[in-house]
This record gives structure tokens, C-alpha cells and sequence, in this order.
């Protein structure tokens, strides 16, 4: 059973920083995209950034420059280090990871979306303030 567990959200000011972190339980070797999304009230979950099981990533245009995934194979830890935030960075975030089969790491190929993935952590807040 896979299971992610967030951590490292918070509050901070414009042009500050943070860093998520989500631990994964994970089929040792298997092929997979992970990444994270973000939530606001009323809204769909969008793809913010992605890493494959070879370490390829990928980020929505509005992160690119800013924001750093990362993948701790030692650990089975996903990261996201976010630096010069933006008020419109708020929201919720949340990991989630396509895992199990050998097609897996294609997930990350194309834009993923929400859909794409089957397994999420709870996720953590994000807060920034102008």
C-alpha cells in the first residue's frame, strides 16, 4: 500500500521561502512519476512540478525559476523547495505518485493532471502574504 505524508508548510512573506517535503512508501525500483499539486478553495488541483523514477523533471510555467523538485531515493522523500514566493503560490499542496507498473515514469511525459495519479498524501498549507 502506498502511503505519503507531507510536511513543511507555513507562512511566509512575498519573495520568501519554503520547503515541502512528502515521505512515500514506495515499491523498491519501481517506475514512477511523482509530484505536486496545488488547491485553492473551489477550485481543481493543478500540477505545479514533477520528477520521474530517472530523476526528469518538469514545472508549470508560473514556478519555472522559483521552484525545486527533488527526489531522495535513499530516503524515499519528494521535495519541493520554493524560493521568491508569490502570493498566488497559496494554496494547498499535495503529493501524489504514479507508481507500479513499468509504464509509470511516462506519466510525467506529458502535462500530468490530477487524474493521472492514484495515490495522494493529505497535503500541507501554504500561505503567502503580499
Amino acid at each position: 500500500q502506498v502511503r505519503l505524508v507531507e510536511s513543511g508548510g507555513g507562512s511566509v512573506q512575498a519573495g520568501g521561502s519554503l520547503r515541502l517535503s512528502c515521505a512515500a512508501s514506495l515499491d523498491t525500483g519501481a517506475s514512477f512519476c511523482m509530484g505536486w499539486f496545488r488547491q485553492n478553495s473551489g477550485q481543481g488541483r493543478a500540477g505545479v512540478a514533477f520528477i520521474d523514477v530517472d530523476g526528469s523533471t518538469s514545472y508549470d510555467d508560473s514556478v519555472k525559476g522559483r521552484f525545486t523538485v527533488s527526489f531522495d531515493n535513499s530516503k524515499n522523500t519528494l521535495s519541493l523547495h520554493m524560493d521568491s514566493l508569490k502570493p498566488e503560490d497559496t494554496g494547498m499542496y499535495y503529493c501524489a505518485v504514479e507508481e507500479g507498473f513499468a509504464g509509470a515514469r511516462s506519466v510525467c511525459a506529458t502535462k500530468p493532471l490530477s487524474i493521472d495519479f492514484g495515490y495522494w498524501g493529505r497535503g500541507t498549507q501554504v500561505t503567502v502574504s503580499a
